[in-house]
């Protein structure tokens, strides 16, 4: 039986540049270890783990099979391009190993429920990796959110997240190649616009989604810029901007019929120790209209530790309730990872047609 104590034993399959930031998660995360790293030449795993702090105890694999048949390895953390996803994820559900996935975490929902599959019949742990969920300005924000004396009813949101790539990136990242990370700009950045959208709506689905004129794909017919709106049968709409062609935005406006929530940095604060975002409740004009009365006011959220090790943190803490205490899954992250994967979906259907209204079926 294994020690109750003992942190879970990390493997971590491909050397992707998030791995850089999760890596370093694992390691100040004081419930998990770095164990190991697979890539396809155990030169490379050995220069990822030097490059990153790994223990010395850690190994380093020359493939990503040698991380799943290491039994000593609890949980796995996927960085790999999106289309390796559902085969890597279902073999590491398939070997017992809890898993980390990063997002987007399909091509599709149907590729999803293979993985979330795969997990449920082999009793193990999912997560997808949006960190900024895991950051204590989460929570703060989702009880002004459910204040109805503060907020109200939620009536609309507004969110944007894009970052100016570089000549190499559009060349050769895969992120920009349709057999690589097909999904471009939509699934990269457009993942968490869509999360903070359902995040705020208690992840009821919207009826329908409309893509909107704007959208820029590359020669490969890859998605380098998109819009599109979300809209609920009770009246809720929300919009979205996602591109790999604008100055580094991550605005997402919240709107409801008291109050509004502002934040400038959602998906990745300013600084690492602290976030902040700005409330406005019953807003109005002074008697010449030169001024707000009462003024927005600014809230800030400190915290110890980076969110992605946040998450770390809490994923490890659902494994160890599995190996310890017989806890099930939590069923909480793979479902709102099928309802965010959902709805991008649906925005990629009507991208790619014309902007016509595509229904979400759950």
């Amino acid at each position: 039986m294994a020690d109750p104590s003992a942190p879970i034993r990390f493997g971590i399959i491909g050397c992707a540049d998030i791995a850089r930031k999760v890596s370093r998660a694992i390691s100040l995360a004081p419930n998990a270890s770095l164990a190991a790293v697979g890539s396809r030449s155990a030169e490379k795993a050995a220069q990822f783990a030097a490059a990153n702090n790994f223990p010395a105890s850690a190994k380093a694999y020359a493939s990503y099979d040698a991380v799943l048949d290491d039994s000593e390895i609890d949980a796995v953390y996927l960085p790999l391009p999106t289309s390796l996803h559902v085969r890597w994820a279902v073999a590491a559900a398939e070997k017992k190993k809890h898993v980390l996935l990063e997002k987007p975490v399909a091509i599709n929902a149907l590729e999803f429920d293979k993985i979330v599959e795969a997990c449920e019949r082999n009793g193990v742990q999912f997560m997808d990796g949006t960190m900024w969920m895991h950051h204590p300005r989460a929570s703060k924000i989702k009880e002004f959110l459910s204040d109805s004396e503060s907020f109200g009813e939620l009536k609309a949101v507004n969110s944007c997240f894009g970052f100016a790539v570089t000549p190499d990136f559009l060349e050769n990242d895969i992120r920009t190649k349709p057999d690589l990370d097909g999904l471009g700009a939509l699934g990269d950045v457009g993942w968490y616009c869509i999360r903070s959208i359902l995040w705020a709506a208690d992840f009821e689905l919207p009826k329908f989604v409309t893509a909107l004129p704007g959208t820029i794909l590359n020669k490969a017919g890859v998605i380098l810029t998109c819009n599109a709106s979300l809209h609920w049968e009770d009246g809720k709409v929300a919009t979205f901007r996602c591109s790999f062609l604008e100055n580094l935005i991550m605005d997402v406006t919240f709107v409801g019929t008291k109050g509004t929530l502002h934040m400038h940095d959602f998906v990745i604060p300013y600084e690492e120790n602290k976030a902040s975002f700005t409330t406005a409740v019953m807003s109005g004009f002074n008697d010449l209209m030169t001024g707000w009365v009462p003024k927005p006011s600014e809230h800030t959220v400190m915290t110890d530790l980076p969110q992605e090790c946040l998450m770390v943190r809490e994923f490890s803490r659902l494994v160890a309730d599995i190996r310890n205490k017989g806890a099930k899954p939590d069923k909480k992250w793979p479902t709102i990872s099928r309802k965010t994967q959902l709805t991008l979906d649906a925005v990629k259907e009507s991208v790619y047609n014309g902007c016509k209204k595509v229904e979400i079926v759950e």
